[in-house]
């Protein structure tokens, strides 16, 4: 093994370091799925006994909701239940205030590594973890529903933070033959901290009337370990040397990470992009909308994480056990769990694929596989009270559906982003596009019950349009990025909006550099 990709002990602790952050993103994205009926039922109860009502609650009561049965979508006399609307309103604010709190401190996650570094930066958000998950942890002895909410409008607002912060550490101290297998880390701590989340939710562990709040709350306990780690973590080599120039101390840390090696190299390198960076002016996200030659990449970087989210992915996320059982699944936890272990095969399989065929053509895979996948689903609820055996098609359409999404969909648009700009544009651009996929995701997880009761069982006909209209979008739009500089993916942009592919501008963000060529 080469010194460029040698592990040693510290790299190995920082690295597992870091995804805890990202374990923990997952486990909060994931933990509110498994306990909704008897989380309803609270609601419900403290909704339906009056405040001075004597007799206490008896947990062990479950609230179905009464628009449809559990079995399919037949007509069935239910007594209208008048606190049904707002016990709805309850439950969608539980699961999106997380997304409001993404949205709110995505744009924050990169102002703040800079600012205490990121080492300090990643233990301050531990707070937030640890503040979200007392007051949900605490959720039974108050207000439910406001603890609930805010709970996790608070580890949204850490969520949001991390999603930038890890990735950044990860890739400064990692070696650059070693960069993109541990970047994906990242993606693969998430959703294995969304498999623990379902698998510890299942009744007989956490997920009934009475562990709920400690299932909610568990989150604290990554957090924790995360803390005492980090103390014992080095801070990125390029933080120390690029933004805070401390030459000695970054060969120092480079030593621990890599080994007994020169780091000369690596400090030349360092002090290179510190030049460029010196010489690229920043540039605002308003520059990014009304510079000609930023405009189409950027548009074209929202639309592909608008497509993440609205493809119906965080449907199946956030209410997969009420999917499967609509669909007729007598245990439908254990099937939402084989949806975690699916989720978690095929990310590790996107590692491999990512880096041997092209963004483009696995994006545009991806997405045609989900449409096939929403359309059997849709046919499957559809058919699901005339044959019996249409369960099983609903739930091969979930899985598969999750398949191509973690293939093309899932980590390739924050690939692609980060290939469009370089270092003057790319941390407005990568500030604009997590504040777009933490929006799409807050109106996902807001609306989706509501939808889901309007449309019954053609849901996801819903979604299979829009996979379509993205599908056309991304075949006539978007660019291949595999193996291109910025000159080669400025001029497929110019290519595709009918200009020329050639110009005195090469590079999508050159107009803007801080350069002195027109001197």
């Amino acid at each position: 093994m080469t010194e460029d990709k040698k592990f040693t002990g510290t790299l190995i602790l920082a690295v597992f370091t870091a995804v805890l952050a990202s374990f923990q993103f997952g486990y909060h994205l994931g933990v509110i799925n498994a306990p909704q009926q008897v989380i309803v039922a609270h609601y419900r109860s403290l909704l339906a006994v009056p405040l001075d009502e004597e007799e206490p609650y008896n947990s062990t009561d479950v609230y179905i909701p009464s628009v449809q049965t559990t079995t399919g979508y037949e007509e069935k006399e239910i007594e209208p239940d008048p606190f049904l609307p707002i016990v709805t309103t309850y439950w969608s604010l539980s699961v999106s205030s997380f997304a409001v709190g993404g949205m709110i401190s995505s744009f924050f996650g990169g102002w703040l590594g800079d600012k205490l570094g990121r080492i300090k930066g990643m233990l301050a958000t531990n707070g937030l973890s640890l503040i979200g998950s007392l007051l949900m942890a605490i959720a039974k002895f108050g207000p439910s529903h406001i603890l609930i909410i805010s709970g996790r409008f608070i580890t949204g607002l850490y969520c949001g933070l991390v999603s930038g912060l890890v990735p950044m550490y990860i890739g400064e101290i990692a070696p650059l033959s070693l960069r993109g297998a541990l970047g994906t880390l990242h993606q693969l701590a998430i959703v294995t901290g969304i498999l623990v989340s379902q698998v510890i939710g299942l009744d007989f562990i956490l997920g009934n009337a009475d562990m709920w709040p400690v299932l909610l709350g568990l989150g604290a306990a990554p957090a924790v370990l995360q803390c005492l780690l980090l103390f014992i973590c080095p801070e990125s080599p390029s933080y120390l040397y690029i933004k805070l120039g401390k030459e000695n101390k970054a060969k120092m840390n480079l030593k621990k990470l890599r080994g007994g090696y020169d780091p000369t190299k690596d400090i030349l390198e360092m002090k290179k992009e510190k030049e460029e960076a010196a010489n690229e002016k920043k540039v605002s996200i308003i520059q990014l909308f009304t510079m000609a030659s930023y405009r189409q990449p950027i548009l074209v970087a929202l639309m592909l994480h608008m497509a993440q989210q609205f493809s119906g992915i965080n449907a199946i996320f956030y209410y997969s056990t009420s999917i499967f059982s609509t669909a007729g699944v007598e245990q439908p936890i254990y099937a939402t769990i084989g949806v975690g272990v699916v989720n978690t095969i095929f990310t590790i399989i996107a590692v491999f694929l990512v880096e041997r065929a092209g963004r483009r053509s696995l994006f545009l895979v991806g997405m045609i596989g989900m449409l096939v996948c929403a359309i059997a689903l849709t046919v499957g609820l559809v058919l699901l009270n005339q044959f019996s055996w249409m369960s099983y098609v609903s739930m091969i359409a979930i899985f598969l559906f999750v398949s191509f999404f973690e293939i093309g969909p899932g980590p390739i648009p924050w690939f692609m982003v980060a290939e469009f700009f370089s270092q003057g544009p790319r941390p407005a651009a990568i500030a604009i596009a997590a504040f777009c996929n933490w929006t799409c995701n807050f109106i996902i997880a807001l609306s989706f019950q509501y939808i889901a009761d309007l449309c019954g069982p053609y849901i996801f006909a819903l979604f299979a349009a829009v996979l379509l209209g993205f599908t056309l979008f991304i075949f006539f739009k978007v660019p291949e990025t595999k193996g291109k500089s910025f000159e080669e993916i400025a001029a497929e942009f110019r290519k595709r909006r009918g200009g020329s592919p050639k110009g005195p501008k090469t590079a999508v963000e050159l107009e803007y550099l801080g350069t002195k060529e027109n001197a």
